[in-house]
């Protein structure tokens, strides 16, 4: 096995272990929270970076799709009375569907059109979850959604009122969307969309139907913002109109350029940072917005390609070069 892999997979079991056990380490309820809310940002940021960084179309609908599987998966647990271990999977799946529908012909556009088109649609949900108050609540919201049912074992059960116990559930959840971004990435569909990344032209041009790769790749990144709205919902208990609006989307979009667009890694590093740096910037009170803002115009400068790619780039320059042969 080379050097290289087995620092990757020494890297890899690090990490897991560290994961495992951040609510040994973590103490403070608000920072497990803030932790819980990260993993379902990684969700969301993943199926961002599937559509943003592999195949360069911008959607500013993630927002959106959060809110279909929220509402979705709170609705059917709360008023229709299904268990939440049915409404979890059958909510992203949903969410899937309504993209596979708005995807076909807002993807028949390209470029900036497209970005455009998705942002039309961010607002037409936030208007309709905003006044079809007899099925959402309105600006009220649904208050008192069901937690996960416990999980019997024999020598007990596993139950989802502390936050440590949800932390595992979303962490298997962040776990198996960025698997699942992996095996998209590292298969012939992947090839596909760097393909039409690089040269949406050129890859008519040999015969790749491009609008279907990109309709796929706007379906899976939907599905998993689903999966992050029904974790959120389930998890805060409470939703409103507000968390599902083009802020969202943008905040999802800034995940993907901050922690490195194009890479497993980066929606990772993004999303732990559109959650954390903000709530540390509080001790700023009034400057707070500001100095959020002018951190993150000053990273797209300095770091057009995101953390992940820059600590690449650095640990390039300081491994050895191999000596010239004279």
């Amino acid at each position: 096995m080379k050097r290289k892999n087995v620092f990757t997979w020494i890297a890899l079991l690090l990490g897991a272990g560290a994961a495992l056990a951040v609510p040994n380490f973590v103490t403070v309820p608000y920072f497990l929270h803030l932790t819980i809310l990260s993993l379902i940002w990684v969700i969301i940021a993943q199926g961002q970076n599937l559509i943003q960084g592999y195949t360069g179309y911008v959607s500013i609908a993630q927002g959106a799709f959060m809110g279909i599987g929220a509402y979705f998966s709170a609705l059917l647990a709360q008023k229709a009375g299904w268990p939440v271990w049915v409404t979890l999977p059958i909510a992203p799946l949903f969410t899937g569907a309504c993209a596979l529908l708005v995807g076909y012909p807002c993807l028949r556009v390209k470029g900036h059109y497209f970005a455009i088109v998705t942002l039309a649609f961010n607002l037409v949900i936030a208007i309709v979850l905003l006044n079809y108050s007899a099925l959402t609540g309105g600006e009220a919201g649904i208050q008192g959604i069901p937690l996960p049912e416990p999980i019997p074992l024999p020598w007990g059960e596993i139950a989802f009122k502390t936050r440590a116990n949800y932390y595992y559930l979303v962490l298997a959840a962040a776990f198996g969307a960025t698997v699942l971004c992996a095996l998209i990435v590292r298969s012939r569909i992947g090839l596909t969309l760097r393909t039409i990344h690089q040269n949406e032209d050129l890859a008519e041009a040999i015969g790749i139907v491009t609008w279907r790769y990109r309709l796929f790749a706007f379906t899976i990144s939907a599905t998993l913002a689903g999966l992050g709205g029904a974790l959120y919902a389930h998890f805060t208990r409470y939703i409103n109109p507000t968390p599902f609006g083009v802020g969202e989307s943008l905040n999802a979009i800034l995940a993907v350029i901050l922690g490195g667009s194009g890479t497993l890694s980066g929606p990772i590093v993004g999303a732990f940072t559109v959650i954390f740096l903000p709530e540390y910037l509080r001790v700023a009170e009034t400057y707070r917005l500001i100095a959020y803002g002018l951190i993150l115009v000053l990273a797209t400068i300095f770091m057009p390609h995101g953390v992940v790619r820059l600590l690449s780039r650095v640990v390039a320059r300081m491994r050895p070069r191999p000596l010239a042969r004279s």
